[in-house]
């Protein structure tokens, strides 16, 4: 049910927080803000709880958890999207990029159906009205893959695609780098060691023949398009260098703090992972999002396998003193609007969607009390 605006809410604005009221249009946008309580009945009393922009998420593997939540358990891909959409809301998150791999490594071989489907699926549950958030794709090239131009162009006519981004799993590259440490994950999983040897050579074979000629491929290709392009997992400042010279100007992931400085120096955008943030360090032994914000060099951040994780990560960086509320929430707000080049929602400005989340914050518990998308309620 639509609703005329808010009262007595805690307002994250861009460059401050103040206690008042947002007042919507008809349509659903912001149509102004004033400071201040109020009392008028027509507005939903917030009693001081906060209200930010809906969040926006710029890469959620979400779905693929959906989908897969055990290693030979398959969920149909329908009911699957449906539980992916209703975590996103729950976690405050209205706008959200849906990270799907297009082709595989050679250690995730259901991932070209989950792709397939989800394609279908995304576009027949929003022309029905059944998603509570807007969904578009966000399309994870795998570098490797022989017939991945052709898989990018079935992707690119699905539609519709806001952020594409270039990465290559193979064991040894990238975040893959120690081998051992791969061996040891792929271990847990069942692999006989003959079988893991043979993938491992396998891949690097594929590496070798395809990596570089898709990467020019996808570049030349995308040149004109205006879709935003970024690597992903960077090590090195070389390999930054060498991102920035092809155009690419954002970073995902960056591995190590001296390649997210250095894609910041060169004005490139830096994507962080917020579960990282949350749990106090990375799972995988790379930097640390914390010690990447101390050095100012994280522009957004994505909720990557844990869609409440962004909320969280937001209040936890004022908590933790590491930047005030407002930047924080610019970081899963508006930052990842702009990346995404969504220039419509991201911030609480008149003109701007009614994509609102309130937010209760105590004890250092963040608890959504509400979403609404385009003034609508949706969660």
């Amino acid at each position: 049910m639509s609703i005329r605006g808010f009262r007595n809410a805690r307002l994250v604005l861009p460059d401050a927080v103040v206690l008042g009221s947002l007042l919507l249009t008809e349509d659903g946008n912001i149509a102004a803000i004033d400071e201040g309580p109020s009392q008028s009945a027509e507005l939903l009393d917030c009693e001081g709880d906060f209200l930010l922009p809906g969040l926006v998420d710029l890469h959620t593997d979400n779905l693929e958890r959906q989908v897969q939540p055990r290693t030979q358990a398959r969920w149909p891909s329908r009911s699957a999207f449906l539980a992916h959409d209703a975590q996103c809301i729950a976690a405050g998150i209205t706008t959200v990029a849906d990270a799907l791999c297009v082709g595989d490594a050679g250690f995730e071989a259901q991932r070209l159906q989950t792709l397939r489907d989800a394609l279908i699926d995304q576009q027949a549950l929003q022309a029905a009205g059944l998603l509570r958030a807007e969904h578009v794709l966000h399309l994870r090239c795998e570098l490797p893959v022989a017939n991945l131009p052709e898989l990018l162009e079935e992707c690119l006519a699905a539609g519709p695609v806001q952020m594409l981004s270039l990465m290559d799993n193979t064991p040894g590259v990238g975040q893959h780098t120690n081998l051992e440490k791969f061996r040891s994950g792929r271990r847990a999983e069942g692999l006989s060691e003959e079988e893991l040897e043979q993938r491992i050579q396998e891949s690097l074979a594929r590496h070798r023949s395809y990596s570089a000629q898709n990467r020019a491929h996808i570049l030349t290709r995308m040149r004109d398009s205006g879709l935003p392009i970024a690597s992903h997992d960077d090590v090195t400042p070389e390999e930054i260098e060498r991102n920035a010279r092809d155009g690419i100007r954002i970073s995902e992931f960056p591995v190590t703090l001296a390649a997210a400085q250095h894609a910041r120096a060169l004005g490139m955008a830096t994507v962080a992972g917020a579960p990282n943030l949350v749990r106090g360090g990375s799972h995988s032994g790379n930097v640390a999002v914390a010690d990447l914000v101390r050095a100012g060099a994280v522009t957004a951040l994505a909720s990557d396998y844990y869609p409440s994780a962004l909320l969280e990560a937001a209040f936890l960086l004022a908590e933790q003193e590491l930047c005030d509320l407002p930047v924080a929430v610019a970081m899963v707000s508006a930052h990842p609007a702009q990346l995404l080049a969504l220039a419509d929602r991201g911030s609480l400005r008149p003109g701007l969607r009614g994509d609102l989340l309130r937010v209760r914050y105590a004890d250092s518990t963040v608890t959504p009390h509400g979403v609404w998308r385009l003034g609508e309620r949706v969660g």
